[in-house]
Formats: C-alpha cells, sequence, structure tokens
C-alpha cells in the first residue's frame, strides 16, 4: 500500500488497514468497468459517497451504522470492482477473500466484523439504488432495464444524491472527508 503497509490477502490484519489507502484505491477502481459516460471513470469510492448518501436518508442511522455503509465496498480497494455475473461464476473464492477483507477493515475501524443481517439489508437497498441510477444515468442503461436488474427506486430523487463522475482525487478528499464526520460524530457520542 502507498503508506507502506503490507496486507496480506489471505489473512488480513486490521493492523494494516489505513483509510488514506482505503480512499486511495476505492477512488481509482472504476464502477461499471469504466463504461460510464463523462471525463472521469465513476469510482468507487464515489458510489460508496452515494449509497452512504442514500442509506442515510431513508434511515436514521448512528454514525457507526453510517459508517457500515460508506465502507461497504472497501474491500475493493485491493480486490477491484468486479461484476456481479462474474463474481457468480469466480464463486466462493473471491467472497471469501472479499469477506476477510471486510471484517478486517471493520474491525480497524471498530465496528463489528460483519454487519448485522438487518443493517446489511438497509445497506443493500440503498445500494440497489444507487446502482439504478448509475445504470440510468452514466451508464447507458433505460429505465426498464435498470428497473430489471436493481427495481424501482422509492423515497429517493436524482436530485437528492451527487452522480456526476468526479476526478479520481476530487472523489479521494470527499470520501475522507465523510470518514473524518463520521469519526467525529462517533467521537461526540462516547463524550
Amino acid at each position: 500500500m502507498l503508506s507502506g503497509r503490507r496486507l496480506d490477502l489471505l489473512d488480513p490484519s486490521p493492523l494494516d488497514i489505513e483509510i488514506g489507502d482505503i480512499a486511495h484505491g476505492l477512488a481509482r477502481v472504476a464502477r461499471w468497468n469504466g463504461q460510464t459516460i463523462g471525463d472521469h471513470a465513476f469510482s468507487v469510492a464515489q458510489h460508496c459517497l452515494v449509497v452512504e448518501t442514500i442509506f442515510s436518508r431513508l434511515n436514521l442511522p448512528t454514525p457507526e451504522e453510517s459508517l457500515a455503509a460508506l465502507l461497504h465496498d472497501a474491500p475493493e480497494y485491493v480486490i477491484g470492482d468486479m461484476i456481479s455475473p462474474f463474481k457468480a461464476v469466480v464463486g466462493g473464492g473471491y467472497k471469501t477473500v472479499e469477506k476477510r477483507l471486510e471484517s478486517a477493515v471493520h474491525l480497524r475501524f471498530g465496528l463489528p466484523p460483519a454487519p448485522p443481517a438487518a443493517l446489511k439489508a438497509r445497506i443493500k437497498k440503498a445500494d440497489q439504488i444507487a446502482a439504478y441510477f448509475e445504470a440510468t444515468l452514466i451508464a447507458g442503461f433505460t429505465p426498464a432495464e435498470a428497473r430489471t436488474f436493481f427495481g424501482q427506486p422509492r423515497g429517493i430523487t436524482r436530485e437528492m444524491i451527487p452522480i456526476a463522475p468526479l476526478p479520481a482525487t476530487e472523489a479521494q478528499a470527499q470520501f475522507l472527508l465523510r470518514f473524518d464526520a463520521l469519526e467525529r460524530a462517533r467521537a461526540a457520542r462516547v463524550a
């Protein structure tokens, strides 16, 4: 990692996880395999920001729940973003590595190793809504196609989310700002 940390992908340690590495990596991983409109790829970092925005609008989350939403795709900072149909073909090995990384990331930032099922379902709902808007606004899907894959969003409109692809450095900076804001909110609850 750019921080100088060495991360064992098969047995990741929370001690080797740095938020700067996560933000840097996610800001440089393209969603939709880079097949989006605009001068910049729509990064996983920006996607995470959109998911956390949607999650916060649909719920009354604690800072810890919002942090879990922001970090929902954190393992992709080292393993990349693989489209769901290909994940299914690759099988269990990919999911095992992804779950180990998720657990290490969560432990590093004081979250349970795996989100409770109810929280995971609420984050997944926000993720599906984000995917619908990404698909229709920047990835060339028709609304009907997007509904087939992601369902019809309810309670969220395009105006509520930042969807224009950002330069990697800007997506990275915004991800870090949101992480810092959530960490301050967590600290304020403890104090």
